[in-house]
């Protein structure tokens, strides 16, 4: 082959990386991933819980839901879980649930983890990966406020402090 031929066919390749590591930044940083955000209702899931018992999002209604996407192997995720604990026995009684989502783990790995840190919230576990996909979550830790009526009132990713999930607890914590 000659130089002239290679140097087209390179610079061909070239031009043909750089278009998709453009595209690729591009998808990345600015199309909007967010399917569900503040204001829409949010969507109806039926996941199983550690014991095997159904979680119903649309069973909660007249309750708030302090709706988390977590891991264990996310150790931001593993901070904010004994505040949450915490908070869910100074909020239970008073109208608001959490739903805990774990994604795409084995029961055993869940069990041990709510043991270790002795976790009473329902713990539903998404094992096909739809209901993170459904609500456009991609980090976690990811938690999303849902008031009675099952408007979300915020996302918020990352890890929340104590005073945080006390503060969005607040928030969803249905008027009487």
């Amino acid at each position: 082959m000659s130089k002239k031929k290679r140097l087209v066919m390179r610079t061909a390749i070239l031009l043909l990386l750089l278009s998709a590591i453009g595209y690729t930044l591009y998808a990345n940083f600015f199309t909007s991933k967010e399917l569900v955000g503040v204001g829409d209702q949010a969507p109806d899931f039926v996941l199983k819980d550690l014991e095997g018992n159904e979680v119903k999002l649309s069973d909660m209604k007249g309750k708030g839901v302090f709706l988390n996407f977590w891991g264990t192997w996310c150790e931001p995720c593993e901070r904010e879980m004994p505040y949450m604990e915490n908070q869910y026995q100074a909020f239970k009684d008073q109208g608001v649930e959490i739903l805990a989502v774990n994604i795409q783990e084995t029961n055993v790995a869940v069990e041990r983890f709510r043991n270790k840190h002795q976790l009473t919230f329902p713990i539903p576990m998404d094992r096909t990966d739809q209901v993170r996909q459904a609500y456009g979550v991609v980090p976690l830790p990811t938690t999303i406020l849902i008031d009675e009526n099952g408007v979300i009132v915020k996302k918020d990713s990352g890890q929340l402090t104590e005073a945080k999930i006390k503060e969005y607890m607040e928030m969803i914590k249905p008027k009487q």
